[in-house]
């Protein structure tokens, strides 16, 4: 386990920062639950949680300036990993109920209702990640995450623009349909799932998220 780093888990109203925060703790973190500016901006990691609506949690977000925030680490190279919504909303947009709603447009894409017989998909399930990838390191490919969503992104399209640009590393999971479970993008990282209830799986992934700080 890696000891040490910081982490913030970034409270603006939306999302499980408890579990969060006691599971980034039992992998060794030091987990602070706040909306602080200069902490989010200041830790190694910043953990940008969220449930709910779509449009709730950017408008929470905007509110608490978590936008900036997460632009900003972006920008200077530093770890950022999304949750669930905290996922959600790092596309370009969401819609909901027929509403339309802007995301943070960090990567192209539409989350929009997952079409399966049973919604929302709540359980266990397994993913299909990348060979290379470093979230699933020292996961088997039968590994299960708990997930909770009734909206998914169905379709990835990301243009690489420059051979300079690595192309994200994109795990996909069904049900009813393939969707996006997780992407791992340089200092950007997310899940659909949520690791914090995961169990020994999740543990392991957000070992390897801390690795990276």
């Amino acid at each position: 386990m890696s000891g040490g780093k910081s982490v913030v888990v970034f409270d603006y109203g939306f999302g499980n920062i408890r579990s969060a925060e006691r599971a980034l703790a039992r992998v060794g973190a030091d987990v602070e639950i706040t909306r602080d500016f200069d902490a989010a901006m200041n830790a190694d990691g910043l953990l940008v949680p969220g449930v709910g609506a779509f449009s709730a949690c950017m408008t929470g977000l905007r509110q608490a300036r978590g936008d900036w925030v997460v632009d900003r680490r972006l920008s200077g190279g530093r770890p950022v990993m999304g949750i669930c919504v905290g996922m959600q909303i790092l596309f370009a947009r969401g819609i909901e109920h027929g509403v339309e709603t802007e995301g943070l447009d960090e990567w192209p894409g539409v989350v929009g209702p997952l079409k399966a017989p049973v919604v929302p998909h709540m359980g266990w399930n397994t993913v299909k990640a990348p060979g290379d990838s470093q979230m699933f390191a020292g996961l088997d490919a039968g590994a299960r995450f708990y997930f909770v969503h009734s909206y998914a992104v169905r379709e990835w399209d990301f243009e690489v623009t420059s051979e300079a640009m690595a192309a994200p590393k994109v795990t996909w999971a069904t049900h009813g349909e393939p969707f996006v479970a997780a992407v791992e993008n340089g200092a950007l990282w997310a899940t659909q799932f949520h690791p914090e209830k995961s169990g020994d799986a999740g543990a392991q992934l957000l070992t390897n998220w801390i690795e990276t700080l």
